[in-house]
């Protein structure tokens, strides 16, 4: 049976503006127990950051969290996007080639999921290590 990304995509991804602050995006990924947000300008999907992003990109560069924006350090280069109906080999393909492990989901320009390497993960073992790390709780 072929399976397609809108199968196992996690939808309404969550999204931020270019101009919001690393420390406000932090406290949303905290907040919301997220890993990465899109990063959109209007419904325009301009970015994706994670949590490492924030890390890498910001705080060990000695920026000031307050002042800098996700627009500095989103991974936007050569976004790499798959769409809802696309296959899910297609979206392994992608992760495989760019090395990333999340991939924001388009429909007509406008995003409508993320499907992340955990998700593949649980889609193909639900019993694998990944699997097993992927659905359970994060510390306290």
């Amino acid at each position: 049976m072929t399976r397609y990304v809108r199968d196992i995509m996690t939808g309404h991804p969550v999204t931020v503006e270019p101009l919001t602050s690393v420390t406000a995006v932090a406290r949303v990924m905290r907040d919301r127990d997220l890993g990465a947000v899109l990063v959109t300008d209007g419904d325009e999907l301009r970015g994706l950051v994670t949590d490492r992003d924030l890390v890498i990109r910001a705080v060990a560069e000695g920026g000031d969290p307050e002042r800098t924006t996700v627009a500095g350090v989103c991974s936007d280069e050569e976004m790499v996007t798959v769409g809802p109906d696309d296959e899910l080999e297609r979206a392994v393909e992608l992760m495989r080639e760019h090395a990333v492990r999340r991939v924001p989901v388009v429909d007509d320009g406008r995003p409508v999921g993320i499907v992340s390497l955990g998700d593949l993960a649980l889609e193909r073992d639900p019993e694998s290590a990944l699997g097993d790390v992927s659905v359970a709780r994060p510390d306290p």
